[in-house]
């Protein structure tokens, strides 16, 4: 069990400070070190505009394309995969939906080349399976409350850049091919995915098209038993097309059209057996047919295009983007909770959106560097969620948002970084007179009734900030502070629902506002790269989901609330065969149940991720052979006191510790063969996620998979 304090954590933070910061002398850094490579890379969603990642005074995390191949050729899931990966970033759960995977504890603004896939007016927690992982070229994390994008990343941003055709002359593409399955307990665990991709280049016009098609054996336990099926992703079939067209219409002009098709649906030959908390006995299967339609996405699109102009007019760049997102996924069948009678929900989510952003530079000289990027973005977002026979569960929710920006980035003498700006949010959402849905229990009771609730608009304006510095002198000790601004709607979806008042203006559908603040430094030391970040944010408002035992139903904590903690990163490059990573990440939150500025009630485990460490050894002993290590640990988290039942409230459940392996190694034969192998949960580890810890619902208390195996081979021409 690990408890700390706040002050324990700032402790710990200055004390790692000190050991990792030697003196400023040793400065030597070599040239072929990893730390090169970080600092030469670009960073899209950490600005409007391109940055050299040096330039950045705020935490940002980087997923290459290489480190994600690695990562792929272990397993598909996005969300297990940026669980490992992502320092702050929460533990997945090997389900077909992200909940309680926040970014330091609070919400992150998922986005696909920049456009925005969350949909926090109902917030379903599946936007990490916006896209096939297979099309991601690259994983930007720009981490801390930011409005830089807009509602929503009051944690951060996720941002998913695809793959781009590249320059070569005429069509070539590859063909891969996977083979996974169990290995301890291999029957009928079998499954595959086939991806076949195509681009090429012909004068002004490039263009990229993949095809990605997946089917899931059933998923098994350490111990051979078929998992729990609500949300596995055992027996489900996935498939993604992508298309991606881009047009030189002069050699400052470019034209690029994107298109993503997405859809993944779930065929199982089990029902649900619940688990038991009490006993430790784990959700699973027996043969049988499920009730409603299948779960997952039954078709999301995205369509986007974008402009750019390096040079409109003396110095001035312009970007501009249109876009287009239509999601409609299908949850979970519930069992006589609705109005007497059985239900299935589903989520309707459109977004229409405009973006500009223009850059100027108004300064460039020996001494100072400056530049101003301003604009403007609007958005039209429509949101719902019904059941599937019909009936209105969530009404349908129409936001228009205007946000004019402007943001700053002042070089001086090469070395002192200061960046600022400014973003004003206006948004209005008009809900139409409504009639909630009358909630049952498993007896047909009444647990919430049925009330008429007149309709109106709801506006939200506000005004946020963020500033930040970062000194880059000396390599062995760059540190940066900042403060910035998040804005989030909240689930207003949820709160209307769960309505007990017969008027829309009556239910606390307050916006969010975060306040966020970080410092930190950045080591490189010849062959060893060091990073530590620390951070505090604060809302007056709060978005923890709580259960409500007398309603059945889920509603919105809206106390004051603050976070903290903390993160250490490691890279040591021993020699050109021979990497090591390692990184250890902390969060911690509490509520103010007074509002007297005493936060006194621990978070619950849905936003509140446990300890974090992972830590990598890639080597890579003959040309073209890749082997690669991974680890990640789960540490204990126990905040809560237990019920007199002996369970705990809802969230609330405390988080034991485990430990995981896995193995990934690829072989390039020849420039046109790479074969891969990639094992997760290398030693077959008998464990509960994080999540089915803490969620303390019967339904979902179910085991990580067992041993796994992918076999892979990739034809390139």
């Amino acid at each position: 069990m690990v408890l700390l304090s706040k002050k324990q954590v700032i402790s710990l933070y200055i004390l790692s400070t000190l050991l990792i910061v030697p003196s400023i002398e040793a400065n030597a850094q070599s040239e072929d070190s990893i730390s090169t490579q970080y600092v030469n890379e670009v960073v899209v969603s950490a600005s409007r505009t391109s940055r050299p990642l040096k330039n950045i005074p705020h935490s940002v995390f980087i997923l290459s394309s290489k480190a994600l191949t690695q990562d792929l050729s272990v397993s598909s899931d996005i969300t297990d995969v940026l669980g490992k990966e992502i320092p702050g970033f929460a533990p997945g759960a090997q389900t077909s939906n992200n909940t309680g995977q926040g970014l330091r504890g609070r919400s992150a603004l998922i986005m696909v080349d920049g456009i925005p896939q969350s949909t926090p007016l109902r917030n379903g927690e599946v936007d990490l399976r916006s896209i096939d992982p297979a099309v991601i070229e690259r994983v930007e994390v720009i981490k801390g409350a930011t409005a830089i994008y807009g509602n929503g990343a009051t944690g951060g941003i996720i941002n998913f850049i695809t793959k781009s055709p590249d320059s070569r002359r005429g069509i070539h593409g590859q063909t891969s091919i996977n083979l996974t399955g169990g290995i301890n307990h291999p029957s009928n665990t079998f499954g595959g995915k086939i991806g076949q991709t195509l681009e090429g280049h012909w004068g002004k016009w490039n263009g990229l098209v993949s095809a990605n098609f997946e089917q899931t054996g059933q998923y098994k336990d350490a111990n051979g038993k078929i998992i729990g099926p609500n949300y596995s992703l055992g027996e489900t079939d996935f498939s993604n097309l992508f298309g991606k067209i881009m047009y030189k219409i002069s050699p400052n002009q470019k034209l690029t059209a994107t298109y993503n098709f997405k859809k993944d649906e779930q065929h199982t030959d089990f029902k649900l057996v619940n688990g038991d908390y009490l006993t430790g006995t784990a959700a699973t299967g027996v043969l049988g047919t499920q009730s409603g339609v299948p779960t997952g996405a039954k078709g999301n699109h995205n369509a986007h295009l974008q402009y750019m102009n390096s040079a409109v007019w003396k110095n001035t760049s312009l970007t501009a983007d249109a876009y287009f997102t239509k999601k409609n996924e299908i949850f979970y069948y519930s069992a006589g909770r609705f109005d007497g009678s059985d239900g299935q929900s589903e989520l309707y989510d459109t977004k229409k959106g405009v973006r500009a952003a223009l850059n100027s530079q108004f300064l460039d000289n020996d001494f100072i560097t400056s530049s101003l990027t301003y604009g403007l973005d609007l958005l039209n977002n429509v949101t719902s969620q019904p059941l599937v026979d019909g009936r209105t569960w969530v009404p349908k929710m129409h936001m228009n948002s205007v946000a004019p920006f402007a943001e700053t980035e002042w070089i001086l003498n090469n070395n002192l970084i200061v960046d600022g700006g400014f973003r004003f949010e206006s948004s209005g959402i008009k809900v139409d007179d409504y009639q909630t849905l009358r909630l049952t229990d498993t007896k047909g009771n009444t647990t919430t009734p049925s009330i008429d609730v007149k309709g109106g608009k709801l506006k939200y304006n506000a005004a946020l900030f963020n500033v930040g510095i970062k000194y880059n002198r000396f390599k062995v000790f760059s540190p940066y502070a900042s403060f910035s601004q998040g804005f989030s709607v909240t689930d207003i979806g949820l709160a209307l629902r769960a309505s007990k008042v017969s008027n829309i203006k009556d239910i606390n559908t307050k916006a969010v506002k975060v306040n966020n603040y970080e410092v930190g430094i950045i080591s490189n030391l010849g062959k060893l790269r060091l990073e530590a970040s620390a951070y505090y944010s604060t809302s007056k408002l709060g978005t923890e989901m709580v259960f409500d035992s007398q309603t059945g139903s889920f509603i919105t904590n809206r106390r004051p609330e603050h976070v903290y903690g903390f993160e250490l990163l490691a890279n040591y490059r021993v020699n050109s065969k021979l990497e090591l990573n390692g990184s250890f990440s902390y969060v911690e939150g509490k509520q103010d149940t007074a509002s007297n500025g005493h936060y006194n009630y621990y978070m619950n485990g849905r936003r509140i991720a446990p300890p974090k460490v992972t830590a990598s050894v890639d080597y890579s002993p003959l040309e073209g052979l890749n082997l690669r290590l991974q680890y990640m640990g789960i540490l204990s988290r126990d905040r809560f006191e237990k019920l007199a039942s002996g369970l705990y409230n809802a969230y609330e459940g405390p988080v034991s510790a485990y430990h995981l392996f896995s193995f990934s190694g690829s072989y390039d034969v020849n420039k046109n063969l790479l074969l891969t192998l990639g094992i997760d949960n290398l030693f077959n580890r008998d464990y509960f996620p994080a999540r089915a810890q803490y969620y303390m619902i019967n339904s979902f208390y179910a085991k990580g998979r067992g041993s796994s195996f992918n076999l892979g081979v990739v034809i390139k021409y």
